[in-house]
Protein backbone atom coordinates (compact mmCIF):
# COMPACT_ATOMS: atom_id res chain seq x y z
CA UNK A 1 0.00 0.00 0.00
CA UNK A 2 0.86 3.48 -0.54
CA UNK A 3 1.97 5.75 2.04
CA UNK A 4 -1.04 7.88 3.37
CA UNK A 5 -1.45 11.67 1.97
CA UNK A 6 -2.30 12.43 5.39
CA UNK A 7 -2.28 11.05 8.78
CA UNK A 8 -4.03 11.78 11.92
CA UNK A 9 -2.65 10.10 15.20
CA UNK A 10 -4.05 10.53 18.71
CA UNK A 11 -5.57 14.36 18.56
CA UNK A 12 -7.29 15.95 21.18
CA UNK A 13 -8.50 19.37 21.35
CA UNK A 14 -10.15 20.88 24.19
CA UNK A 15 -11.73 24.01 25.19
CA UNK A 16 -12.08 24.81 28.77
CA UNK A 17 -13.51 21.37 30.52
CA UNK A 18 -15.29 20.63 26.91
CA UNK A 19 -12.98 17.97 25.30
CA UNK A 20 -13.87 18.73 21.49
CA UNK A 21 -11.95 16.21 19.79
CA UNK A 22 -10.73 12.62 22.09
CA UNK A 23 -7.72 10.78 21.05
CA UNK A 24 -8.94 10.92 17.10
CA UNK A 25 -6.69 8.91 14.56
CA UNK A 26 -7.41 8.18 10.99
CA UNK A 27 -5.20 7.83 7.56
CA UNK A 28 -5.74 8.74 3.67
CA UNK A 29 -4.50 7.22 1.01
CA UNK A 30 -3.70 8.86 -2.16
CA UNK A 31 -6.86 8.72 -4.30
CA UNK A 32 -9.25 7.72 -1.46
CA UNK A 33 -12.52 9.46 -0.25
CA UNK A 34 -12.65 9.40 3.48
CA UNK A 35 -16.19 10.66 5.05
CA UNK A 36 -16.54 12.00 8.75
CA UNK A 37 -19.59 11.83 9.62
CA UNK A 38 -21.35 12.36 13.34
CA UNK A 39 -23.98 14.79 14.92
CA UNK A 40 -23.34 18.64 15.29
CA UNK A 41 -20.72 19.08 18.18
CA UNK A 42 -19.13 15.79 17.13
CA UNK A 43 -15.95 17.52 16.40
CA UNK A 44 -15.82 17.79 12.58
CA UNK A 45 -14.95 21.08 11.86
CA UNK A 46 -12.16 21.13 14.71
CA UNK A 47 -10.31 18.63 13.28
CA UNK A 48 -10.54 20.04 9.75
CA UNK A 49 -9.63 23.04 11.15
CA UNK A 50 -6.32 21.38 13.16
CA UNK A 51 -5.67 19.56 9.57
CA UNK A 52 -5.64 23.43 8.27
CA UNK A 53 -3.46 24.55 10.68
CA UNK A 54 -5.77 27.60 12.24
CA UNK A 55 -6.20 25.65 15.34
CA UNK A 56 -3.75 24.06 17.42
CA UNK A 57 -4.46 20.90 18.68
CA UNK A 58 -3.86 20.33 22.82
CA UNK A 59 -2.24 16.50 21.53
CA UNK A 60 -1.39 14.04 18.91
CA UNK A 61 -0.01 14.82 15.57
CA UNK A 62 -1.13 15.70 11.92
CA UNK A 63 1.32 14.31 8.52
CA UNK A 64 0.58 15.24 5.39
CA UNK A 65 2.66 14.74 2.25
CA UNK A 66 5.22 13.77 4.71
CA UNK A 67 5.26 17.29 6.23
CA UNK A 68 4.31 18.06 10.21
CA UNK A 69 1.38 20.10 10.84
CA UNK A 70 2.06 22.87 12.92
CA UNK A 71 5.32 22.88 12.13
CA UNK A 72 5.53 22.91 7.80
CA UNK A 73 2.16 25.09 7.46
CA UNK A 74 3.13 26.29 4.89
CA UNK A 75 4.70 23.99 2.93
CA UNK A 76 1.36 21.78 3.47
CA UNK A 77 -1.03 24.19 3.23
CA UNK A 78 0.38 24.82 -0.81
CA UNK A 79 -1.03 21.16 -1.59
CA UNK A 80 -4.28 21.71 -0.29
CA UNK A 81 -7.48 22.60 -1.15
CA UNK A 82 -10.27 23.99 1.07
CA UNK A 83 -14.35 24.08 0.15
CA UNK A 84 -15.97 25.53 4.01
CA UNK A 85 -19.45 25.28 5.13
CA UNK A 86 -20.00 28.89 4.48
CA UNK A 87 -18.97 31.16 0.98
CA UNK A 88 -16.25 32.94 1.28
CA UNK A 89 -16.39 34.28 -1.94
CA UNK A 90 -15.23 38.05 -2.86
CA UNK A 91 -18.54 39.60 -3.67
CA UNK A 92 -16.52 42.66 -5.38
CA UNK A 93 -14.97 40.32 -8.13
CA UNK A 94 -15.89 38.30 -10.85
CA UNK A 95 -16.00 34.76 -11.04
CA UNK A 96 -12.76 34.85 -12.78
CA UNK A 97 -11.13 37.88 -10.39
CA UNK A 98 -12.05 35.47 -7.64
CA UNK A 99 -9.69 33.04 -9.25
CA UNK A 100 -7.10 34.92 -10.02
CA UNK A 101 -6.56 37.20 -6.72
CA UNK A 102 -7.10 33.42 -5.17
CA UNK A 103 -4.07 32.21 -7.16
CA UNK A 104 -1.86 34.91 -5.99
CA UNK A 105 -2.27 33.42 -2.30
CA UNK A 106 -0.33 30.54 -3.38
CA UNK A 107 2.69 32.77 -4.73
CA UNK A 108 1.52 31.88 -8.39
CA UNK A 109 2.29 33.61 -11.39
CA UNK A 110 -0.88 35.94 -12.83
CA UNK A 111 -0.10 34.18 -16.36
CA UNK A 112 -0.05 30.90 -15.05
CA UNK A 113 -3.29 31.50 -13.00
CA UNK A 114 -5.17 33.10 -16.16
CA UNK A 115 -4.12 29.87 -18.13
CA UNK A 116 -6.36 27.44 -15.61
CA UNK A 117 -8.92 29.93 -15.51
CA UNK A 118 -11.00 28.39 -18.68
CA UNK A 119 -10.52 24.78 -17.84
CA UNK A 120 -11.37 25.42 -13.80
CA UNK A 121 -14.74 27.63 -14.93
CA UNK A 122 -15.47 24.60 -17.26
CA UNK A 123 -14.78 21.91 -14.76
CA UNK A 124 -17.85 24.28 -12.63
CA UNK A 125 -20.10 24.24 -15.61
CA UNK A 126 -19.12 28.26 -15.20
CA UNK A 127 -17.29 29.18 -18.11
CA UNK A 128 -20.55 31.78 -19.34
CA UNK A 129 -20.34 33.17 -15.69
CA UNK A 130 -16.78 34.51 -15.95
CA UNK A 131 -17.41 38.08 -15.82
CA UNK A 132 -20.60 37.23 -13.37
CA UNK A 133 -20.10 38.44 -9.70
CA UNK A 134 -21.05 35.83 -6.86
CA UNK A 135 -24.29 38.03 -6.26
CA UNK A 136 -25.68 36.84 -9.63
CA UNK A 137 -24.79 32.95 -8.98
CA UNK A 138 -27.30 30.82 -7.84
CA UNK A 139 -26.27 28.49 -4.55
CA UNK A 140 -25.19 25.58 -6.56
CA UNK A 141 -23.32 28.10 -9.05
CA UNK A 142 -21.46 29.49 -6.14
CA UNK A 143 -20.37 25.91 -4.16
CA UNK A 144 -18.97 25.31 -8.09
CA UNK A 145 -16.70 28.18 -7.76
CA UNK A 146 -15.54 27.30 -4.21
CA UNK A 147 -14.69 24.31 -5.69
CA UNK A 148 -12.82 25.58 -8.57
CA UNK A 149 -11.10 28.13 -6.81
CA UNK A 150 -9.94 25.56 -4.68
CA UNK A 151 -8.43 23.71 -7.18
CA UNK A 152 -6.48 26.75 -8.69
CA UNK A 153 -3.34 25.35 -6.72
CA UNK A 154 -3.53 21.87 -8.75
CA UNK A 155 -3.80 20.18 -4.75
CA UNK A 156 -3.02 16.94 -4.41
CA UNK A 157 -5.55 17.03 -0.94
CA UNK A 158 -9.39 18.53 -0.81
CA UNK A 159 -10.77 19.04 2.71
CA UNK A 160 -14.59 20.02 1.89
CA UNK A 161 -16.28 20.52 4.87
CA UNK A 162 -20.23 20.08 4.01
CA UNK A 163 -20.05 21.12 0.59
CA UNK A 164 -23.24 20.62 -0.56
CA UNK A 165 -25.57 22.10 2.08
CA UNK A 166 -28.01 24.14 1.03
CA UNK A 167 -28.48 22.67 -2.29
CA UNK A 168 -31.35 21.60 -4.11
CA UNK A 169 -31.15 17.88 -5.61
CA UNK A 170 -29.80 18.86 -9.04
CA UNK A 171 -26.83 21.03 -7.46
CA UNK A 172 -25.94 18.35 -5.41
CA UNK A 173 -25.63 15.93 -8.27
CA UNK A 174 -23.82 17.79 -10.08
CA UNK A 175 -21.47 18.30 -7.03
CA UNK A 176 -21.30 15.08 -6.69
CA UNK A 177 -20.22 14.26 -10.22
CA UNK A 178 -17.15 16.82 -10.27
CA UNK A 179 -15.90 15.47 -6.40
CA UNK A 180 -16.34 11.80 -8.50
CA UNK A 181 -13.88 13.12 -11.75
CA UNK A 182 -11.60 14.76 -8.97
CA UNK A 183 -10.96 10.99 -7.49
CA UNK A 184 -11.09 9.41 -10.92
CA UNK A 185 -7.92 11.96 -11.14
CA UNK A 186 -5.94 10.79 -8.21
CA UNK A 187 -6.69 13.16 -6.41
CA UNK A 188 -7.62 12.55 -2.63
CA UNK A 189 -10.43 14.10 -0.30
CA UNK A 190 -11.49 14.86 3.28
CA UNK A 191 -15.10 15.49 3.03
CA UNK A 192 -17.56 15.77 6.04
CA UNK A 193 -21.10 15.71 5.41
CA UNK A 194 -24.62 15.44 6.83
CA UNK A 195 -26.54 13.56 3.90
CA UNK A 196 -25.61 10.14 4.17
CA UNK A 197 -26.48 8.87 0.30
CA UNK A 198 -23.55 11.16 -0.26
CA UNK A 199 -21.21 9.52 1.98
CA UNK A 200 -22.49 6.19 0.96
CA UNK A 201 -22.11 7.65 -3.35
CA UNK A 202 -18.55 9.66 -2.77
CA UNK A 203 -16.36 7.71 0.46
CA UNK A 204 -14.34 4.95 0.08
CA UNK A 205 -14.17 4.79 3.77
CA UNK A 206 -16.55 6.48 6.23
CA UNK A 207 -15.34 7.46 10.11
CA UNK A 208 -18.05 7.96 12.36
CA UNK A 209 -17.39 10.48 15.33
CA UNK A 210 -19.61 11.42 18.71
CA UNK A 211 -18.71 13.61 21.21
CA UNK A 212 -15.32 14.13 19.67
CA UNK A 213 -14.28 10.02 19.29
CA UNK A 214 -13.88 7.46 16.61
CA UNK A 215 -16.72 5.47 17.10
CA UNK A 216 -16.81 3.26 13.94
CA UNK A 217 -14.69 3.50 10.78
CA UNK A 218 -14.86 1.06 7.38
CA UNK A 219 -16.52 1.14 4.35
CA UNK A 220 -20.07 2.00 4.21
CA UNK A 221 -21.42 -1.24 3.08
CA UNK A 222 -19.18 -3.12 5.42
CA UNK A 223 -20.06 -0.95 8.35
CA UNK A 224 -24.04 -1.54 7.36
CA UNK A 225 -23.37 -5.37 7.44
CA UNK A 226 -21.59 -5.20 10.76
CA UNK A 227 -23.71 -2.82 12.96
CA UNK A 228 -27.24 -3.36 11.48
CA UNK A 229 -29.76 -6.22 10.59
CA UNK A 230 -30.05 -6.31 6.82
CA UNK A 231 -34.36 -5.22 6.10
CA UNK A 232 -35.54 -2.41 7.81
CA UNK A 233 -40.15 -2.15 7.55
CA UNK A 234 -41.15 1.34 8.77
CA UNK A 235 -44.98 1.02 9.73
CA UNK A 236 -46.84 4.60 10.27
CA UNK A 237 -50.16 5.80 10.37
CA UNK A 238 -53.38 5.56 12.67
CA UNK A 239 -52.47 2.99 15.83
CA UNK A 240 -48.72 2.38 14.25
CA UNK A 241 -47.52 3.28 17.64
CA UNK A 242 -50.18 0.52 19.44
CA UNK A 243 -47.72 -2.14 17.61
CA UNK A 244 -45.05 -1.25 20.29
CA UNK A 245 -45.19 -4.21 22.61
CA UNK A 246 -47.41 -6.05 20.61
CA UNK A 247 -46.68 -9.33 19.01
CA UNK A 248 -45.51 -7.96 16.08
CA UNK A 249 -42.12 -7.22 17.85
CA UNK A 250 -40.94 -10.24 18.62
CA UNK A 251 -41.00 -10.42 14.78
CA UNK A 252 -38.20 -7.73 14.20
CA UNK A 253 -34.52 -8.11 16.38
CA UNK A 254 -35.02 -4.38 17.22
CA UNK A 255 -37.72 -1.95 17.35
CA UNK A 256 -37.15 1.96 17.52
CA UNK A 257 -39.50 4.58 17.16
CA UNK A 258 -39.49 8.18 15.72
CA UNK A 259 -42.12 10.59 15.79
CA UNK A 260 -45.26 8.25 14.65
CA UNK A 261 -42.96 6.27 12.69
CA UNK A 262 -42.16 2.82 14.20
CA UNK A 263 -39.05 1.25 12.80
CA UNK A 264 -38.72 -2.82 12.47
CA UNK A 265 -34.90 -4.03 12.12
CA UNK A 266 -34.90 -7.64 10.64
CA UNK A 267 -32.89 -10.28 9.73
CA UNK A 268 -36.09 -11.55 7.72
CA UNK A 269 -39.13 -9.68 7.08
CA UNK A 270 -41.36 -11.94 4.99
CA UNK A 271 -42.83 -12.49 8.23
CA UNK A 272 -43.58 -9.60 9.54
CA UNK A 273 -45.19 -8.16 6.30
CA UNK A 274 -47.15 -10.93 6.09
CA UNK A 275 -48.39 -10.38 9.41
CA UNK A 276 -49.28 -6.49 9.11
CA UNK A 277 -51.22 -7.45 6.33
CA UNK A 278 -54.06 -7.65 9.25
CA UNK A 279 -53.36 -3.75 9.35
CA UNK A 280 -54.63 -2.34 6.04
CA UNK A 281 -54.85 1.11 7.79
CA UNK A 282 -51.05 1.22 8.21
CA UNK A 283 -48.66 2.55 6.16
CA UNK A 284 -45.84 0.49 5.17
CA UNK A 285 -42.36 0.54 3.28
CA UNK A 286 -39.79 -2.27 3.39
CA UNK A 287 -36.16 -1.27 2.60
CA UNK A 288 -33.12 -2.33 2.51
CA UNK A 289 -30.32 -1.18 5.72
CA UNK A 290 -28.72 2.04 5.02
CA UNK A 291 -26.47 4.57 6.28
CA UNK A 292 -28.98 6.62 7.94
CA UNK A 293 -30.18 3.65 10.34
CA UNK A 294 -26.59 3.20 11.10
CA UNK A 295 -25.75 6.97 11.67
CA UNK A 296 -28.87 6.78 13.66
CA UNK A 297 -28.11 3.25 15.77
CA UNK A 298 -24.35 5.13 16.21
CA UNK A 299 -25.24 7.95 17.09
CA UNK A 300 -28.86 8.54 18.59
CA UNK A 301 -32.22 9.94 17.44
CA UNK A 302 -31.85 12.60 19.76
CA UNK A 303 -32.22 16.00 17.89
CA UNK A 304 -28.46 18.15 19.29
CA UNK A 305 -27.65 21.57 19.17
CA UNK A 306 -25.04 23.34 16.96
CA UNK A 307 -21.96 23.06 18.81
Amino acid sequence: MSDPILSVQGLVKRYGEATVVSDLSFEIAPGECLGVIGPNGAGKTTTIRMCLGLTVPDAGGITAFGLQMPRDALAIKAQLGVVSQMDTLDPDFSCAENLLVYGRYFGLQDAQIRQRIPALLEFASLSNKAQAKPGELSGGMKRRLSLARALVNNPRLLLLDEPTTGLDPQARHLMWERLQLLLAEGKSILLTTHFMDEAERLCHRLLVVDHGKKIAEGAPRELIRRYLEPDVVEVYGSGALALVGSALQALAARVEVSGETVFFYTQDAKPLMQALAAYPQLRTLHRPANLEDLFLKLTGRQIREDA
